[in-house]
């Protein structure tokens, strides 16, 4: 299906050390024609951005983002340059994605074209946090699970690396984003229960299945209340929710 988004180019001499400078995961180690998933992030870890960022050639490399944050990355990385030799400017292409996860630039792939509601369900089956719905700047990078495909824990330094290191090897976060098979009529917004207590809170949902944030401590395959009796939740195992 044809999925919006926002492209912005940083070219240049400079334009490797200065991505590697700005952003979460190690655009260095990618070859020409590589990509990887990283976070643009605020000096205290709050997601400014998630990115994807394509190498085209040693020199040039294309970020894409969700179409609304196009023109924040674009000023963000902008503010941030200083003497950096790099280009970083708007571009415009047409972005596909295949089932699956891959992304296609400025051509349509073959085959049928799914729903949306077909690829609501598989992002949510496959617990792949949406901007706007399960990833703003309230949200913690592993409260998400993007420490697991945003983040590298390896490269050197950039904003947010030291909140992120310390979360990951010294601290624990609250809750973590689950998969629900739900039996009722749940609706993004919608508080969790279990004994009674709010435990959580719904991002996402389609027909028998929803998203949520849910306090780590509530028991895997635990059954949950849907708040104002609309209806009952259950946790998945976290090895299915994974996907």
């Amino acid at each position: 299906m044809r999925r919006p988004r926002a492209f912005v180019r940083v070219s240049g001499p400079d334009a490797e050390d200065y991505l590697q400078r700005m952003v979460s995961n190690d655009v260095e180690a990618l070859a020409v024609g590589d990509a990887c998933e990283a976070l643009l992030l605020t000096a205290k870890a709050r997601v400014i951005a998630p990115l994807r960022v394509i190498r085209r050639a040693s020199d040039d490399f294309l970020l894409q983002t969700e179409p609304e944050l196009g023109e924040t990355v674009r000023a963000e990385l902008m503010r941030m340059r200083f003497a950096a030799k790099a280009e970083i400017e708007a571009e415009e292409h047409e972005a596909w994605v295949v089932l699956g996860g891959e992304e296609v630039l400025d051509e349509r792939p073959a085959g049928e074209e799914v729903s949306e509601e077909d690829f609501e369900r598989w992002r949510i089956e496959s617990r792949i946090p949406r901007w706007g719905r399960e990833i703003d700047d309230r949200v913690l990078p592993a409260e998400a699970g993007l420490d697991e495909t945003h983040i590298s824990f390896t490269k050197g330094c950039y904003p947010g690396q030291e909140p992120i290191a310390r979360q990951r090897y010294r601290g624990k976060v609250n809750r973590r984003l689950r998969v629900l098979e739900v039996e009722g009529d749940a609706s993004a917004g919608m508080e969790l229960l279990h004994d009674g207590k709010t435990v959580g809170r719904i991002t996402s949902s389609v027909p028998g299945l929803a998203l949520a944030y849910v306090r780590v401590e509530v028991p895997e395959n635990a059954q949950l209340e849907l708040a104002a009796k609309a209806g009952f939740a259950r946790l998945r195992s976290q090895a299915l929710s994974e996907g």
